[in-house]
């Protein structure tokens, strides 16, 4: 669950070449999330964006329901803060990043400090009582706050983006792919789509390729009403729900 939770929201980042829509983000913003494993519901997603202070606060939890709950309770909740910008680069990048995970009995409590100035991030492991460095590129961002870069990119089938993108390990040198546009049916309705798959490459590790598929609205707001992750234990489907933008 946690890999769907983290890297199904950690597609892409800001993309070089790429000019980003001012209208792509409503702030505040909450989408609503059903989340599945293998077509039997598991849980609920809910992401959220405000701003507060000059700053972007986002928020992502997962918390299991039914059948999974008893046999394996899930309660995660990823944040990230980052500077607001102004003009064309209204997202500013990223300062502050955390990880609260509750599965089962996998605990994890982290954060990660950016400093863009010096192109690192300074981690700390609260749980293991253990601190890392790592060198980012100029434009890094967490798993969390990435998501409203692609959405704020231009994006034609056949045109991959590249990026780089850090997830409290390492940092994943990433293609996305426009795959195709389509039409999607969900429980909110029809919506017209452009489909992304990624492709994660890190040194000294398997590459992630195919494993990920991402519909997002075919429009200016960008947003993602379909991820599904296909892990060694089986299909994970999260589905848009409900959410403040449709008000």
């Amino acid at each position: 669950m946690k890999k769907l939770a983290l890297t199904a929201l950690f597609v892409a980042l800001l993309v070089n070449g790429f000019s980003p829509a001012a209208s792509a983000l409503s702030v505040p913003e909450k989408l609503i999330y059903e989340v599945s494993w293998s077509g039997i519901t598991a849980g609920t997603a809910v992401q959220e964006v405000t701003s507060k202070d000059g700053e972007l606060h986002i928020v992502y939890t997962v918390r299991s329901s039914g059948w999974l709950d008893t046999i394996f309770p899930i309660d995660d909740k990823t944040e990230s803060v980052l500077s607001r910008g102004s003009g064309a680069e209204q997202f500013g990048t990223p300062r502050l990043f955390r990880e609260k995970i509750n599965e089962g009995k996998t605990h994890t409590l982290k954060e990660a400090q950016f400093d863009p100035a010096g192109l690192k991030v300074e981690t700390k492991d609260f749980l293991k009582h253990t601190e890392k460095s790592d060198p980012l590129s100029a434009k890094t961002f967490d798993t969390l706050s990435c998501i409203y870069f692609i959405r704020a990119s231009l994006l034609e089938p056949g045109k991959p983006l590249h990026l780089d993108i850090f997830d409290l390990k390492r940092v994943w040198n990433t293609e996305v792919r426009v795959v195709k546009r389509e039409e999607l049916r969900t429980p909110r309705g029809k919506f017209k789509t452009v489909v992304v798959r990624p492709t994660l490459r890190s040194e000294g590790v398997k590459p992630r390729t195919d494993y990920m598929t991402v519909w997002l609205t075919d429009d200016e707001r960008r947003i993602p009403v379909k991820m599904i992750i296909k892990l060694k234990v089986g299909e994970f489907e999260a589905i848009l729900v409900g959410g403040s933008y449709w008000q």
